[in-house]
């Protein structure tokens, strides 16, 4: 079997982890090259790899390096925020397919080269949100597509993940969370919510978002936190956040369908991504795990709905995105409620076909440039600020028969 040959570069918490992901459960992968600004953790990730497959990749400080290795067919930017889109255009230009870890963008000319550089080079570029393949989501984009909801209306989402010991322990662990914490106020994580929301309302393909307001709370929990364990964090003593406990973002979208995010790592709670849609006839609600239809006799007794929380189980049995049909099982197996299985098999499957990867360059650019608008709508006051067109207007001409994509309009 000839094997896909790749390079990873980043090699901290989530490099680590997802490399170790693909050596166990991508059989028609091979990681030839691996890569971290960290000596240690560059040692460690070739070791891993060597252990697992008897043969040492290359490594190297210099992700420069990777990318212009000649035998290598795809690159994995597993790095800081900070370095994502910069790596990925040079990977492009190089004639690799790349895969990109989540975050947002710094800046909406980032955006734009991104979407420049893949028009220049046709070079495939994907962002490996993993909340896309979720069970959840996947059931829910079902659902939607066979209209039991409705005509949808609106979506709402959240990176609702207390993260306070990782944030201010980004010293001691080389987290570029603490650093963006400190010096910037703004949607910073948007595309775990943003992802699967986007496939609801088929954004870049018959809608897109136009316009933002983003508003933050006050900034008060890691300087308490701080204070409370100044024992374990003095080189944090006085330090100021500039990122708001709670940032909430509402978007609206050409077809009238309106979305609002959360960003909500700071204070005290449990996870959730409070994905939430809603249409003319029913509704999902995350938080309860509930779907409730219009006119179904267990859902007529409004004020007694409790009783119905947690029904959606058996909607899951119905409607069970293809997907998981197929692959759930080994999905499971592999952990982080299978997304990581399914992300990196729909990217390396991309690269074996040589197709157009189901989350391209236009759904990248356009959810990583909530983070630039939401700072600029911040600073503002909450003034609303337009989101661009990365397409081009061929959001408009979107016709199902140009595309193999998964989240696809039916």
């Amino acid at each position: 079997m000839k094997k896909i040959k790749i390079g990873c570069i980043g090699a901290g918490k989530r490099g680590s982890y997802m490399m170790r992901a693909i050596l166990k459960y991508c059989e028609n992968v091979e990681i030839c090259a691996v890569c971290d600004l960290y000596e240690d953790r560059t040692e460690e990730a070739a070791k891993n790899v060597e252990e697992k497959t008897d043969k040492r990749p290359f490594s190297t400080l210099n992700a420069d390096e990777i990318i212009e290795l000649d035998d290598i067919e795809a690159v994995l930017i597993f790095s800081s925020w900070e370095s994502h889109i910069d790596l990925a255009i040079k990977a492009m230009k190089h004639g690799k397919y790349v895969g990109v870890e989540v975050g947002g963008a710094y800046s909406l000319n980032d955006c734009f080269r991104l979407v420049q550089t893949y028009e220049e080079t046709k070079v495939p570029c994907m962002l490996l949100e993993n909340c896309c393949f979720g069970k959840t989501e996947l059931t829910v984009l079902n659902m939607v597509r066979q209209g039991l909801f409705g005509e949808i209306v609106h979506c709402s989402g959240g990176y609702c993940h207390e993260l306070r010991e990782e944030i201010v322990g980004g010293i001691q662990d080389r987290h570029y969370r603490l650093r963006n914490y400190k010096s910037r106020n703004c949607e910073n994580y948007p595309t775990h919510e943003l992802g699967p929301i986007a496939n609801v309302l088929n954004i870049n393909r018959g809608n897109r978002m136009m316009m933002l307001s983003s508003f933050a709370s006050k900034s008060i929990s890691l300087e308490e936190y701080v204070k409370k364990n100044a024992d374990k964090y003095p080189e944090l003593e006085g330090m100021h956040f500039n990122q708001g406990d709670i940032v909430t973002t509402v978007i609206t979208c050409a077809d009238g369908s309106t979305i609002t995010l959360t960003l909500d790592t700071t204070l005290p709670r449990a996870y959730s991504r409070g994905f939430t849609v809603r249409g003319t006839r029913g509704a999902y609600f995350e938080d309860n795990d509930s779907v409730f239809i219009d006119g179904e006799e267990h859902n007529k007794c409004h004020f007694s709905w409790k009783t119905q929380w947690g029904n959606a189980e058996e909607y899951r049995k119905k409607y069970n995105h293809p997907l998981w049909e197929k692959y759930g099982d080994k999905a499971r197996e592999a952990g982080h409620d299978g997304m990581d299985y399914m992300v990196l098999k729909s990217f390396f499957e991309s690269v074996e076909k040589k197709e157009i990867p189901p989350i391209d360059v236009y759904d990248m650019a356009a959810w990583m440039s909530i983070t630039a608008l939401s700072e600029e709508s911040i600073l503002k006051g909450g003034a609303p600020v337009a989101i661009p067109d990365f397409t081009n207007g061929k959001w408009a001409m979107y016709e199902k028969k140009d595309s193999n994509l998964i989240f696809a309009l039916d």
